[in-house]
């Protein structure tokens, strides 16, 4: 089979989110030679990117995007693994959590599944995430991102605390920080001096990937 036919094949198994068929044509596309980045790229990673840009025009739901992530993840596996020793594709560390207080991760579930399924090292830490919490982590791993999700009123004054917690470890200067949530807007954002406001999961990705120059 051509290679632009198992790329394309490669693209339509994550919109097809199947994750049998993404780990079929992973192998079936290193075995016929093409190489493990050219296979992601231009493959997998098309896919991701078109369904989720379905997402946010409403054609897709959550579901479809969860079964396209398994896939994504399971398919990534399979290419870095024929990468050459040291050389596993990764586009930047993201240490990701809801804020302390707070339980809903619906939203910060789907920018962390999408994130790994793209190619990040991402770092989740769950809910009700304490600030010194998340410093930690970014200083354990050697975060690039800190992003962090507030929905209710009265747990939105952690973002703060986040900013305030990474600049005590001495981290601010070389970590970006992205803040979101349903009471989050951008002018919190600025008053807090986070790098960037993400006013839904489609738009967190995006602005998580502008920062890191992708």
């Amino acid at each position: 089979m051509a290679e632009k036919e198992l790329i394309n094949e490669a693209r339509e198994s994550l919109l097809n989110h199947d994750k049998e068929a993404a780990e079929d044509v992973a192998k079936r596309g290193l075995a016929a030679g093409i190489s493990p980045e050219k296979l992601m790229n231009e493959g997998f990673i098309a896919g991701i990117r078109e369904l989720g840009d379905r997402f946010d025009e409403g054609e897709v739901f959550l579901p479809e995007l969860m079964l396209a992530a398994e896939a994504m993840e399971a398919a990534m596996a399979i290419c870095n693994a024929a990468l050459p020793e040291g050389k596993s594709e990764s586009r930047g560390t993201v240490v990701i959590g809801t804020v302390e207080g707070d339980v809903h991760d619906i939203g910060k579930a789907i920018v962390a599944s999408y994130l790994r399924a793209s190619g990040y090292v991402v770092h989740d830490l769950g809910r009700d995430v304490s600030a010194e919490t998340f410093a930690e982590k970014a200083a354990e791993v050697g975060a690039d991102i800190v992003g962090s999700s507030a929905l209710l009123t009265a747990t939105l004054r952690q973002q703060a605390n986040i900013e305030q917690a990474l600049r005590d470890a001495g981290l601010r200067d070389r970590v970006k920080t992205v803040v979101g949530g349903a009471v989050c807007t951008q002018g919190w954002a600025d008053k807090i001096g986070a790098d960037a406001y993400a006013k839904d999961a489609g738009d967190g990705i995006a602005k998580i990937e502008k920062l890191l120059g992708h």
